[in-house]
């Protein structure tokens, strides 16, 4: 029986580690590529009837991840796929402080993990699958922060705002050919992540916007991981994927 196939990053907590125990499945085909294995993954695995393959990898140093990533597609049979998905989750927030006071090394980091990681686990899916017939489709992760600029979170919200003009670009791109890959950059709202705890716990002399962070957990307006994973997979499949480019979750 055909299976569906789904590469996801940063599955070793959060929205990531929600994602995975959704998508294993009995038919399914998971792998993912996270800087830290998971046991309880592979038990999960297990007991559905699914197959999972974890990749420890840091995509801060992402070109040869994605050489062992197309090597890897082009060794599979695309006629045991009935659909093929990569879903680019992974992504760090730099130190919250003015760009003046950042740490260069700091700031490459969340640039190559957030923008340049994607980018190039993109363009090797999307070239080692270019002649398959199955269905293919590409879900970065984006933020509301790519398209809303805030102080002292300029190296994520220029990943998030360069991931979501990226898709655009890659959209157009597939659209021209006669079985081009699905493109869509999705903002999935606001969830109880280890993210949220640093924003809402950082300095109020640097980071100007930590009120608005601490209020949103206060009122319990966070949604947990779970329930962002399904709503992000929800969008994932429905019919018109990729109809829009760049998308949020809450319509």
């Amino acid at each position: 029986m055909p299976q569906s196939l789904t590469i996801l990053t940063g599955a070793s907590r959060g929205m990531g580690l929600a994602m995975a125990e959704q998508l294993l499945q009995p038919g399914t085909l998971l792998l993912c590529i996270s800087r830290q294995s998971n046991a309880a993954l592979d038990a999960l695995a297990a007991q559905r009837g699914a197959q999972l393959q974890q990749w420890q990898a840091d995509l801060a140093d992402a070109a040869p991840v994605a050489q062992r990533l197309a090597t890897w597609l082009q060794a599979l049979e695309p006629a045991t796929l009935q659909s093929v998905a990569l879903i680019n989750n992974a992504g760090v927030i730099s130190a919250l402080t003015p760009v003046r006071e950042a740490d260069a090394a700091d700031l490459a980091h969340a640039l190559r993990v957030g923008l340049e990681a994607p980018m190039l686990l993109c363009a090797a899916f999307l070239g080692a699958t270019r002649h398959w017939s199955v269905p293919r489709k590409v879900l970065n992760i984006s933020s509301g922060l790519g398209r809303r600029a805030m102080a002292s979170s300029a190296s994520y919200c220029a990943a998030k705002a360069g991931l979501d003009h990226f898709s655009r670009s890659l959209a157009l791109e597939e659209a021209l050919q006669a079985q081009g890959a699905k493109v869509c950059s999705l903002a999935p709202g606001v969830i109880a992540t280890d993210m949220q705890a640093q924003l809402r716990g950082a300095d109020p002399q640097t980071f100007p916007d930590i009120g608005n962070f601490q209020a949103l957990h206060a009122q319990g307006l966070l949604s947990s991981p779970a329930d962002a994973a399904k709503r992000v997979l929800a969008y994932l499949d429905r019919p018109d994927f990729g109809h829009e480019p760049v998308a949020d979750v809450r319509g």
